[in-house]
């Protein structure tokens, strides 16, 4: 029996979906299903209440705090889910949620790669020079012998570890649990300073927001390289504005932003925001030596295939039983 909370036109409204995402949606919707799309976030489409007993997101959309006792589940199509328990922890109501923890893992470990490699050959420094074709300062680095430090070994970060060993790098690990048998795991405080690429592949918790500050990347070797796929919170970008001014970091790699839903509102709308972290990102894209994209580390067909396929799934199978195959593991605690 399916599970119906109201008489909606629709079993469930995908917001944020862009075109190919929605294309392949709609190639493997079942018939049963009834599902509505739209580019927007929550915010920017302008709902004031939900179009369907099922919501389905990314990370950039806001939901209204009373869609709690709307909705009959959110299905985030992404690997993270601290937005989702953010939700119900202010929501106070709990709202069944799932997400999709490894549609992407390959992919936003390739896009690491390609954020660190451009970096060290200074590809946007070599791009502006073919205007004159002059090779002064383009001098760049080989990744055989360098030190990569993955910060977060999970689902992505160990895929990021498996690449870094394949490029001949000196590969590090550092995570509370040390699960994987080919990773070689140090602390934080002894990895940080034998880094010459740094990459930032942890989930966001309550205890990590802001964990790169100052302090901590005053330790990192002067000239070392910096990478976030994870979530912008850990590493806000004024810290790493100030980084780059003082020369302490020769590079930054950035898919991901603190306060990102009003970065990317900003951006789409070219309405200033008064945001000191987005002002700090867009300060970052003016560097020469930083590579910002729009958190779309995700974005390769084979995974967008993925996540059509098991988004589909996940909802089915939450029209059935009222559960998500993949529930995220929120954990609230009591007041």
């Amino acid at each position: 029996m399916q599970y119906k909370t109201n008489n909606s036109d629709f079993d469930v409204w995908f917001y944020e979906a862009f075109a190919e995402e929605t294309a392949d949606l709609k190639r493997i919707l079942p018939s049963h299903i009834r599902a509505g799309f739209t580019e927007k976030t929550i915010q920017e489409s302008g709902d004031q209440i939900p179009r369907a007993p099922i919501i389905s997101t990314r990370s950039q959309s806001i939901i209204p705090i009373h869609w709690a006792e709307k909705v009959s589940g959110i299905l985030s199509r992404s690997t993270g889910f601290d937005h989702l328990e953010r939700y119900i922890r202010d929501a106070g109501k709990p709202v069944p949620c799932g997400f999709l923890p490894l549609y992407c893992n390959r992919a936003v470990a390739e896009q690491t790669m390609l954020l660190w490699m451009a970096l060290l050959r200074k590809l946007p420094q070599q791009t502006n020079a073919f205007k004159t074709f002059y090779r002064n300062d383009l001098t760049g680095y080989e990744t055989a012998g360098k030190t990569l430090l993955v910060v977060g070994v999970g689902n992505i970060g160990s895929e990021i570890v498996r690449i870094g060993a394949g490029l001949g790098m000196n590969v590090l690990g550092v995570d509370l649990v040390e699960k994987h048998s080919f990773v070689n795991y140090t602390t934080f405080d002894d990895g940080i300073g034998k880094a010459d690429i740094i990459v930032c592949a942890m989930n966001l918790t309550s205890e990590n927001a802001g964990y790169f500050n100052h302090d901590r990347l005053l330790k990192a070797k002067k000239g070392a390289i910096f990478v976030n796929i994870s979530r912008g919170e850990i590493s806000p970008s004024t810290i790493l504005l100030k980084m780059i001014e003082e020369d302490r970091l020769s590079g930054v790699g950035l898919d991901v932003y603190d306060h990102e839903s009003e970065l990317a509102e900003s951006l789409r709308t070219h309405r200033e925001s008064n945001s000191t972290e987005v002002r700090a990102t867009l300060a970052l894209a003016k560097k020469p030596n930083v590579i910002l994209t729009p958190h779309n580390a995700f974005n390769t067909a084979e995974a967008v295939a993925r996540k059509a396929e098991q988004s589909i799934r996940q909802i089915d199978h939450f029209l059935q039983t009222g559960k998500f195959l993949w529930p995220a593991p929120i954990t609230v605690n009591d007041k």
